[in-house]
């Protein structure tokens, strides 16, 4: 990977789902990869479990040519006004430049407004909650725990683990074998996981990403 396109913005505003996210962004700072929050300013939030967040950054500050990626979580936000727009025109912007986006939640409702989902396969928390958005998508929604296609990753807001394997696999922190153990022992408690993933984990010590 180019080192100056490392960079993972993980989105943070009032009522974002706290649960949502933290498989990815942990498992993507373990592989190296900054992670750098972005408030609509640099003023603190407040997630859904009270969590008093910082932003590291606000939108006006953010720089596509050093991302690896945008991660946008769930929050009551998106569904109760226009808060978030900023959010879902950010991520145009970043897949308009060819650098991927995640979205998980509400967010994936916040994206179908903005008309990215219309021409991606994707999926969300069920089709009738997209469906109320207007959008023109709903011949590309997928039954499934997550979806990633033309650069878009999408999952429900019950699917964190699901949300983080897809981000892993496009981005090429974990394949094959490693990616299918790293799943199982988060998502199914799989203990047989465990020494495939701890060996990979090892050999990645050893060198760079």
């Amino acid at each position: 990977m180019n080192a100056t396109r490392d960079t993972v913005y993980l989105a943070v505003y009032d009522t974002l789902a706290d649960w949502e996210t933290g498989h990815a962004t942990a498992y993507l700072a373990r592989a190296g990869y900054p992670i750098r929050t972005v408030g609509p300013s640099r003023d603190p939030v407040t997630s859904l479990g009270g969590l008093r967040i910082t932003p590291d950054l606000g939108l006006d500050e953010i720089a596509v040519d050093d991302a690896a990626l945008l991660v946008l979580p769930g929050a009551d936000l998106w569904d109760t006004g226009d808060e978030l727009v900023p959010y879902a025109r950010l991520a145009r912007d970043f897949l308009d430049a060819g650098v991927p986006v995640a979205a998980i939640c509400g967010a994936t409702a916040g994206l179908a407004r903005e008309g990215l989902l219309d021409d991606r396969n994707h999926t969300s928390n069920v089709s009738f909650y997209l469906d109320a958005t207007g959008y023109a998508g709903a011949g590309r929604y997928v039954e499934t725990d997550a979806v990633a296609d033309g650069g878009l990753v999408t999952a429900g807001g019950t699917e964190p683990v699901a949300f983080a394997r897809e981000i892993f696999a496009l981005l090429g922190v974990y394949e094959g074998e490693v990616l299918d153990a790293w799943y199982r022992l988060f998502h199914d408690s799989d203990a047989s996981a465990f020494p495939i993933l701890d060996a990979a984990e090892r050999a990645a010590a050893g060198g760079e990403r």
